[in-house]
């Protein structure tokens, strides 16, 4: 059982990565034993159809602050996010890919990052992608960028810091979590970028192709774009005699 009074949880998102998950666990264990306080890794099976649920399962028994939510089907990684930020007891959230190209070792310095922040992006250093993937990636963000007015350089890297307190006050919907940062600027939190490692995919095979993701990416940035334009935005004139807003 973890203790109730959890200070990191860390939320990695799995669909088939049998092949990847003891080794992710092995690298985050002893990057969370060396911080201060209790923490939990919340692992999100999302409908693997290979041995990703029963190794989970035999983790959870050498390690009891692993937390195993369990699809019943393929729903997408911003449902597998959304179900761990709803499961997650700490005050501060982290989050990673489970295909080990994000590196655990990078995760203090986010932390460090974010005493005067409400998010903190990783940005990636020398990615190890295919040419192909890198140039779409690019060309992505500068439009995201422009588009929703985030700030952020690079949305798509899933390492991240989150406070507790401000992720739970954003309302998730499918594909939202690669605008993550721009829905936190809408609701007028402080973000930053840290410059993080990246790692090639050594085993298993990526989920997505340019097109299952470029044409609902443009849906979507079309959708943050209308949610920062249609933003209340009012001032009300001081009057001894009015009441305060809460």
């Amino acid at each position: 059982m973890v203790s109730m009074s959890v200070y990191y949880s860390i939320i990695v998102p799995l669909k088939n990565e049998e092949e990847n998950i003891e080794e992710l666990v092995a690298e985050i264990v002893p990057v969370m034993q060396k911080l201060p306080g209790n923490w939990e890794l919340i692992c999100v099976d999302d409908g693997s159809t290979d041995q990703t649920l029963v190794r989970l399962k035999t983790l959870s028994l050498a390690h009891p602050e692993l937390r195993i939510l369990a699809f019943d089907r393929n729903y997408g990684q911003s449902s597998a996010f959304d179900a761990g930020f709803r499961a997650a007891l700490g005050e501060f959230v982290i989050t990673l890919d489970g295909d080990r190209q994000n590196d655990p070792r990078d995760i203090p310095k986010l932390i460090e990052a974010i005493k005067d922040a409400d998010l903190v992006c990783g940005r990636r250093l020398g990615r190890k992608d295919p040419w192909v993937k890198k140039v779409t990636s690019f060309f992505a963000n500068v439009i995201r960028s422009r588009l929703c007015k985030d700030g952020v350089q690079d949305t798509g890297c899933s390492l991240k810091v989150y406070r507790s307190s401000c992720l739970q006050k954003i309302k998730m919907f499918n594909g939202m979590h690669r605008f993550l940062p721009a829905l936190f600027v809408i609701e007028g939190f402080r973000i930053k970028e840290v410059d993080v490692n990246h790692r090639e995919r050594c085993k298993g095979k990526t989920k997505y192709s340019f097109l299952n993701r470029s044409f609902n990416t443009i849906a979507d940035m079309l959708a943050v774009r209308w949610m920062y334009k249609r933003q209340l935005r009012y001032h009300i004139k001081k009057d001894p005699r009015q009441i305060d807003l809460p």
